[in-house]
């Protein structure tokens, strides 16, 4: 199928460069509805770019200042507080085969906002919440991101699989949309700490929650009538069937194998490197305001990468891609080793300028290397289950990432760096940086097809009757509910 975008694509001109991002956004709302790409930008742009750029800004100065607790600590609490993502299939099997009141998608937006409100409420009314209680409450918070995200990621595997000349299209959809929340997000960020304190900044928390909610009101989908609920448990049955036939295809397992190995392996010592730009007397000592804009800024690495990715690369075999942008990942990662050793300082370059390089470069490589495996798991997805396979797939790189700051606080524990003790940052980030190579000798378990070829073998593909109507829900539109109130 040709890449529908070049029927669309505008003659070159000056005026038209800025003109594509909305001849672009044309194109993919008329041919997916423009309902679809509305819904990408609120949950991807808003809840997660915007919303997780806040949280996590607001969480790291919560547990160093509020919480007083020791780099490797926050580190483990970090991963606790993922353990919503891990489970991500269990969401994406409820929103297939487990319908509320007649709708599968519409009750698990609404879920999940209320979820969010009532935990960043909690965080940001209580001065002295229990370490217990907080921990919980920002897992509660995790969790109504992630059902929200299980939920748009189910409309985006639909959609990767009856365009898939868009797959990669869509991609960079929700990819343009988190880089450039977040870019706002962080840059905001910083400033509300200053201001109101990290507890504040999840009472504003409550504000991309309540949003969430308002998606799951807008959501208009046909309503199931007839549903038997005796049926339910049979469904689950079917769909957990269905699951673990694709899984055990070799074309499936191999390349999820390589997925969770290449995140497990690029440890995560961020937290270390966050202790150190703010508490370390030899460190550069960033304020509240700065490490806000140093995370803003680098975020259009990551809205870089994306556009990169949408306009030179998304053309390329997926196991070519994957060695140079795991290869670049790895290599830039030494930048970090320049900064703690501070020769920075010694080429004349200030260290806030030079972390605004590294961290622009470190999302920017990230994001390459992300998005391509993002667009191989769209392409696995079996007809019938898509919110619940993405998921599972989802499930196994957040499982990944879980492992990778569990090991990576592990490693901070074993160095003995704390709070006010840094001496052995260096052996952290060239511990990692060695660890961000070795997947290049794992890469023989990834297909060498292109983003346009299909992947799943058609004797894997499950039949759309396994899941409770799914054919109801063959277009997810985001539309008024005066609309269905009216009968339009």
């Amino acid at each position: 199928m040709v890449n529908l975008w070049k029927e669309y694509k505008p003659k070159r001109g000056f005026w038209d460069c800025f003109c594509i991002p909305i001849q672009w956004f044309s194109m993919l709302s008329r041919e997916m509805h423009w309902s679809f790409v509305f819904g990408v930008v609120v949950i991807y742009g808003i809840s997660q770019g915007l919303g997780v750029a806040l949280a996590e800004v607001g969480t790291k100065y919560y547990m160093k200042d509020v919480q007083k607790v020791q780099p490797s600590e926050a580190q483990i609490y970090k991963g606790i507080t993922s353990i919503p993502w891990v489970v991500k299939p269990i969401w994406g099997l409820l929103t297939d085969v487990l319908p509320f009141f007649g709708y599968r998608r519409r009750p698990y937006f609404i879920f999940a906002g209320i979820i969010g409100v009532v935990s960043m409420l909690l965080l940001s009314l209580h001065e002295n919440l229990h370490l217990v209680l907080a921990l919980l409450s920002l897992t509660a918070g995790s969790a109504g991101v992630a059902i929200a995200d299980v939920t748009i990621d189910a409309c985006v595997a639909q959609n990767s699989i009856s365009h898939p000349s868009l797959a990669a299209d869509m991609q960079s959809l929700c990819a343009a949309s988190s880089s450039i929340g977040s870019l706002f997000g962080f840059f905001i960020s910083g400033v509300f700490v200053h201001l109101i304190g990290p507890m504040g900044v999840f009472g504003l928390m409550t504000i991309p929650a309540g949003l969430v909610v308002s998606v799951g009101f807008l959501l208009y989908e046909p309503r199931m009538h007839h549903t038997s609920y005796r049926q339910v448990k049979q469904n689950f049955v079917d769909a957990s069937k269905a699951m673990w036939t694709t899984l055990k295809s070799e074309d499936v397992w191999r390349p999820c194998l390589y997925m969770y190995l290449s995140i497990t392996l690029s440890l995560d010592v961020r937290e270390g490197m966050f202790y150190w730009y703010t508490e370390s007397k030899g460190g550069p000592s960033f304020s509240q305001e700065s490490v806000g804009f140093i995370f803003s800024i680098s975020s259009m690495g990551s809205l870089l990468g994306a556009i990169l990715y949408q306009y030179a690369l998304k053309e390329y075999a997926f196991r070519n891609l994957l060695f140079w942008t795991q290869l670049i990942y790895g290599l830039s990662g030494m930048l970090d080793l320049v900064l703690v050793l501070r020769w920075n300082l010694k080429f004349g370059i200030a260290d806030y300028v030079f972390v605004v390089i590294v961290e622009s470069i470190a999302q920017m490589t990230n994001r390459l290397k992300w998005m391509p495996m993002l667009v191989l798991s769209s392409k696995l997805c079996p007809s019938g289950i898509e919110g619940t396979f993405f998921a599972l797939l989802m499930s196994i790189d957040n499982v990944g990432l879980l492992s990778a700051a569990w090991g990576g606080g592990f490693v901070l524990h074993i160095l003995r760096i704390t709070r006010t003790r840094f001496d052995n940052i260096w052996l952290a980030i060239l511990i990692r940086n060695i660890l961000r190579i070795t997947p290049l000798w794992l890469l023989f378990l990834v297909p060498r097809a292109d983003h346009n070829s299909s992947i799943l073998p058609t004797t894997e593909t499950v039949d759309s009757e396994v899941v409770i109507e799914t054919s109801d829900s063959k277009n997810v539109e985001l539309v008024s509910l005066v609309h269905s109130v009216d009968g339009k």
